[in-house]
């Protein structure tokens, strides 16, 4: 793993959960992130509350351009999810430096084990150490249908 990536000059990290531009982050996922299309304004809005979340903001503008969100008690346990960056700004290091802020976070709650789904974005979290299961077999998962 390398060192921890710089976030692009101009733009800030921040957890404040007040700064989240919920209506842009339903936007993004709803229509446009395959794993959360057509999701309900009112279940992000409650998954955001529930959540640890992290947002990129643009310093000249205020303007959210990238969102990440952690389930975790902040002492063993947080799952990676929705990870989203901006179509304006993707290929900046925007969102390498988004989960290795995420990374650092997590880790100073000392937190052993976080656990993600990707379909395609592999390679991006494979920088901040992330690896496929060594024992998928453990693992089981309770799916409530629609």
């Amino acid at each position: 793993m390398s060192a921890t990536p710089s976030l692009p000059e101009g733009y800030e990290i921040s957890t404040d959960p007040a700064r989240v531009d919920a209506e842009r982050v339903h936007r993004w996922l709803s229509t446009d992130a395959y794993w959360a299309l057509g999701r309900p304004r009112g279940t992000q809005d409650r998954a955001i509350e529930g959540s640890l979340n992290f947002g990129v903001y643009d310093r000249a503008s205020g303007e959210q351009v990238a969102y990440a969100r952690v389930i975790t008690d902040r002492a063993t346990f947080a799952w990676l999810c929705d990870v989203y960056v901006d179509p304006s700004v993707r290929g900046k290091g925007v969102g390498t430096a988004l989960v290795a802020a995420v990374r650092e976070e997590l880790r100073g709650y000392g937190v052993r084990r976080v656990l993600l789904a990707t379909l395609d974005a592999h390679g991006v979290y494979a920088k901040h150490g992330f690896a496929a299961l060594e024992r998928p077999e453990d693992w089981m998962a309770l799916i409530f249908e629609r």
